[in-house]
């Protein structure tokens, strides 16, 4: 099988019977593989992320027909920059693709788009082709497909806690007043709401890390390593994901008095 979970048994191939009461409302995805997947293809890089595209929308509308909330998606870590010129550019290209051709879809099925990271610091073509795909889609009501672009953990709590030093600066607020729910307000997440922290993080492409991904959010994730490279991650892998997720007891740091009490 192809989950890398060494805690728990491995799902089996049967058909996938999920807990539709259970379904995790935000799910954050980090989308690695693509580079490989075309090496494997014997296809340039390129190729990698074009097909990574294609699964995007699959997997947007399968998480959205299951329930999910929040889809948050990796698409560009503040470290990809130091990828080849070639790639990055066709990367900062992708969004304008990507929207122009899914962006009907998404209003037919009432998702909206959101985006965290240093946007204004993307390329003028690629800010355009982003606001306009979270324009056209503000007035809908289901789930949020939320994508990380030019994101990076540790400098979103940098900018986070800057953001409160200086309300103290401005005597807007006391030091004493910083607690976790302030400090949660004060990250790129906090449009969120209540979906702000995913339930479920799950990473393609055999990797068990987390690449400066959401690191103040996933304080009590439920983590999925699957084997597949995300241009061969589908409804199914998904769906097993989920069934992984299912059967872990989430306590947040108390106690489950049985195994029904996964919450």
């Amino acid at each position: 099988m192809f989950f890398n979970d060494r805690h728990e048994e491995r799902a089996d191939k049967q058909a996938i019977e999920l807990d539709g009461q259970q379904i995790p409302q935000h799910i954050a995805i980090i989308m690695d593989g693509n580079g490989r997947w075309a090496k494997g293809q014997n296809l340039p890089r390129v190729a990698g992320h074009q097909r990574g595209m294609e699964v995007v929308k699959d997997i947007t509308k399968a998480a959205s027909d299951l329930g999910v909330k929040v889809l948050t998606l990796y698409a560009f870590s503040t470290e990809n920059w130091k990828r080849p010129e070639t790639e990055v550019g066709f990367l900062m290209k992708l969004p304008g693709k990507f929207f122009d051709t899914f962006v009907p879809d998404l209003i037919a099925n009432n998702i909206r788009v959101n985006v965290i990271g240093y946007v204004d610091q993307l390329p003028a073509y690629t800010q355009k082709a982003v606001k306009n795909a979270v324009a056209q889609t503000a007035n809908n009501t289901g789930m949020v497909l939320n994508f990380a672009l030019n994101y990076g953990g540790r400098s979103e709590i940098v900018s986070g806690a800057q953001q409160l030093a200086q309300q103290v600066l401005n005597g807007e607020i006391k030091p004493e007043d910083i607690d976790e729910t302030r400090f949660s307000q004060s990250l790129m997440t906090a449009s969120l709401n209540k979906y702000a922290d995913p339930d479920l993080l799950i990473r393609t492409s055999g990797e068990e890390r987390l690449s400066n991904f959401l690191l103040w959010q996933i304080a009590y994730s439920e983590f999925v390593f699957v084997d597949e490279h995300w241009p061969d991650f589908t409804s199914e892998v998904l769906k097993r994901a989920i069934m992984i997720y299912q059967s872990r007891h989430r306590r947040f740091g108390g106690l489950a008095e049985n195994k029904s009490d996964k919450k």
